[in-house]
């Protein structure tokens, strides 16, 4: 066997493989002689059929199968001994010539390489890159505030409607003449929010609504969702397809939600017995909405870094004819493939130019993904997974469960381990250049993300 590999330029190479009878046949043979001990032919004894007759019929499969094999393992092989660093698949040759495998002489295979660029990433103090920090202002720790507060509210009776309430009454299904219709609908105990309302007619007619009062409306117009309709009825969907009634409904209680007071009782429940003021607990909200939005800020600063790095290397050579093959290889099970790679091809080179500069970031950091980190990101996933289902309280043996299955799946591996490697990098790269630090609200971090 003989290999050779010939970069015609930079980013493209051409591998040869050459294969000898030699390489093959003892493989080739000894694979026959298991076929005969197992093939049945009329007028032959298992075992016994003449090994012409063997190499007649299975001797071709035979033979490309092994020869297959060897030049997988060697295409293969080579690549990994001569760390040559490859852009998506190898792909056959259009040099490659008719081979025939009929004959004993040598066969020769050739492939088209897609070789990456060479790109010198360097970082270092020398490169000055803008953090943005974000601050909690005063808006937003107001907002956090009320959240606290809501958290730790309650459902208390109102003596009339107002803002976001819930309405409890009796409701019963009403006559052309706005009398209650005998064998009529009827529910106890609705609930009925009028800020949901959309009809603005409808939605009127609760204003101001107290206990006691009876309110004359149309269910149809107010929810013209079947499906809420119903809930609200406390009946089928199918029951509801065709109503048109108005109905009237006598309010009961009104439940209105409270929030708690942002006082001393409140200070103790959200951070412990420690916090007494109001002015300890507004700081220590901050400094907590900070290291929440660091994490914005990382994200911000690995945008910039992209910029920064990719104005700086400039334009890169990429083995492009090989690459479209690729895409087109890769798509071709779809009609519009070529139209597809003409569209994205554009975009998905850039792409590339960051992955190539990305994975020599992560070993100028020497940022790892170890299993540990596997196994927690699998189980914050399947924890929030869960959470979508209302389900916050799921026993930590079941997480690890739910979170192992997840891992046997090699594309979930590969999301969470570029989701890692997304999280580490930013800190670590941090590290490296001089930071540009600038302080910023939230609004103003989010008109940055929008320019």
């Amino acid at each position: 066997m003989n290999t050779q590999f010939e970069c015609t330029d930079k980013v493209n190479g051409l591998l040869t493989i050459t294969l000898e009878p030699a390489d093959y046949q003892e493989a080739v043979t000894k694979k026959l002689k298991e076929v005969r001990k197992k093939a049945q032919m009329p007028g032959f004894r298992p075992g016994m059929v003449p090994m012409g007759l063997i190499k007649k019929q299975f001797g071709m499969r035979a033979k490309l199968d092994e020869v297959n094999r060897l030049v997988g393992e060697s295409v293969n092989k080579y690549i990994n001994d001569n760390k040559i660093k490859v852009l998506g698949s190898i792909l056959p040759s259009e040099k490659q010539k008719g081979q025939n495998f009929e004959a004993d002489g040598p066969l020769e295979f050739v492939f088209d390489v897609a070789v990456a660029p060479e790109m010198n990433v360097e970082l270092t103090e020398k490169d000055k890159v803008d953090f943005y920090q974000i601050i909690a202002d005063d808006k937003l720790i107001d907002e956090q505030v009320r959240m606290f507060a809501a958290q730790a509210g309650q459902m208390v009776e109102a003596e009339e409607w107002s803002g976001n309430d819930t309405l409890i009454g009796d409701l019963r299904q009403l006559d052309a003449d706005g009398n209650t219709l005998e064998g009529g609908m009827t529910t106890q105990n609705g609930e009925v929010m009028p800020s949901y309302i959309k009809d603005e007619e409808q939605k009127k007619l609760f204003d101001g609504a107290k206990p006691g009062d009876i309110i004359i409306f149309n269910p149809k117009k107010t929810y013209p969702n079947d499906t809420e309709l119903a809930g609200l009825l406390k009946v089928k969907k199918e029951e509801v397809k065709d109503l048109e009634s108005d109905f009237s409904f006598q309010v009961t209680s009104i439940r209105h939600f409270q929030p708690a007071e942002v006082d001393e009782e409140l200070f103790k429940k959200i951070f412990g017995e420690d916090c007494k003021d109001e002015k300890d607990f507004r700081q220590r909200i901050a400094k907590g909405l900070e290291m929440q939005l660091v994490g914005n800020g990382n994200y911000k600063f690995m945008l910039d870094i992209r910029k920064y790095l990719e104005e700086k290397i400039g334009d890169v050579t990429m083995p492009e004819a090989i690459l479209k093959r690729v895409m087109l290889d890769n798509n071709k099970d779809k009609e519009n493939a070529q139209e597809l790679v003409d569209k994205n091809f554009e975009a998905s080179i850039k792409e590339l130019k960051w992955h190539l500069i990305k994975e020599q970031l992560v070993e100028m950091t020497g940022v790892k993904v170890e299993k540990d980190d596997l196994k927690s990101i699998a189980k914050d996933h399947v924890r929030q997974q869960f959470a979508q289902y209302g389900m916050n309280d799921v026993p930590d043996d079941m997480l690890e469960q739910y979170a192992d299955e997840q891992l046997k799946n090699e594309n979930n591996t590969q999301n969470y381990v570029d989701q890692i490697i997304d999280q580490k990098l930013a800190p670590a790269v941090k590290k490296l250049v001089k930071l540009n630090v600038k302080e910023v609200t939230l609004d103003e971090f989010r008109k940055l993300m929008e320019a």
